[in-house]
């Protein structure tokens, strides 16, 4: 197949092209390149893209997959919401399918660059699903986040809660994709597909996140700031085990529903082709344990500065996968202590710490 995908030099981003090129697709990765954490590390994960695409990396990526012949890779410089520069994007390359994982990610950032949200998630994603009308895509999936259940405190998150009291704008931005990708799949008839993302983390992760920033204040011999007393819980999901979700969406266009009742309406399905999934690890740890992983991992204890709960963030997640699970086979199985390893050994290698 020919898939975009965007955000194609984000952390989930990179990975889900270097699996579709490993199994033979043709990949086109777009992405704007911003500055809204180290570009450095940005274009390092995209040199990776296209050293495997062009059998110069040697590392033996997603072997399970892996084709005879790797996929080819293409990658587009380009802001989501330019609308005449996605139009003729779409136009030109005729995709079969769309994998739009470029956002403004962070529920801090949005309290103070509000429009930045806007922007790239509102107005971005309509340039998808207008690039998607026009030119009979085959499938978009779309990256929506466990953070849309906000207030919600009924654990585990099933795609049958409610999601309407919003505690960000982040969520808030990613829950209007869900309708707004409805609307498309109800008058176009475009099978769309959002998976709401739980915590995700592995090698060549964000520096904005809890396990970036947690393994350099420590290696530098700094404190660092646990929120809520240390009370959290997640349901941190290895970003291989989530990049096998994405494709298994992938591959599962979404289809109408035919037992949808508008009386007794189903959250996660329509009569319309669109579909909602939970994409985690099922499985929710401590944060006080994670910390302690990543201690053993890295021999060395952390100074701890206990902190309140900040501002739209929530006390626990824990995602229940099972209509993923029942489409795709999705079965994630990295225990933390395994993944927290290996973005330690990638850490270590790539910054030389």
């Amino acid at each position: 197949m020919k898939i975009l995908v965007t955000g194609a030099a984000g952390f989930i981003g990179s990975h889900v092209c270097l699996y579709l090129l490993a199994r033979g697709d043709e990949v086109v990765g777009l992405d704007n390149l911003n500055d809204y954490y180290d570009v450095s590390l940005k274009e390092a994960r995209l040199e990776r893209v296209k050293s495997f695409a062009d059998g110069t990396l040697k590392e033996d990526i997603y072997p399970d997959v892996r084709a005879d012949t790797v996929g080819s890779f293409t990658f587009v410089k380009m802001n989501l919401e330019d609308r005449d520069g996605m139009a003729n994007l779409f136009a030109t390359e005729g995709f079969d399918g769309v994998v739009n994982l470029a956002a403004q990610a962070g529920v801090r950032h949005s309290l103070d660059a509000p429009f930045d949200y806007i922007d790239s998630n509102i107005t971005g994603f309509l340039t998808v699903l207008e690039g998607c009308r026009h030119n009979k895509v085959g499938h978009l999936v779309y990256a929506s986040t466990s953070s849309v259940y906000g207030a919600n405190t009924n654990m585990p998150f099933s795609v049958e809660n409610p999601a309407d009291h919003q505690v960000a704008l982040y969520g808030a931005t990613k829950r209007a994709n869900e309708l707004m990708a409805h609307s498309y799949s109800h008058l176009f008839g475009i099978p769309t597909t959002g998976l709401r993302f739980f915590t995700v983390y592995g090698p060549w992760g964000r520096p904005d996140m809890a396990l970036f920033l947690f393994t350099d204040a420590i290696l530098k011999g700094e404190p660092i700031n646990v929120f809520n007393g240390g009370n959290h819980k997640r349901d941190f999901t290895f970003v291989d085990d989530i990049v096998r979700g994405i494709v298994g969406a992938l591959d599962n266009p979404a289809a109408p529903d035919d037992a949808w009742n508008g009386n007794a309406p189903s959250s996660h399905t329509s009569k319309a082709p669109w579909r909602i999934h939970n994409i985690g690890n099922g499985n929710p740890v401590a944060l006080m344990r994670y910390i302690e992983v990543l201690e053993d991992c890295l021999g060395k204890k952390a100074e701890k500065n206990f902190l309140p709960m900040q501002p739209g963030d929530v006390p626990e997640t824990s995602a229940s996968v099972e209509t993923l699970e029942a489409l795709t086979g999705y079965k994630p199985d990295t225990p933390v202590e395994e993944g927290v390893r290996k973005f330690v050994d990638w850490y270590r290698d790539f910054y030389g710490a």
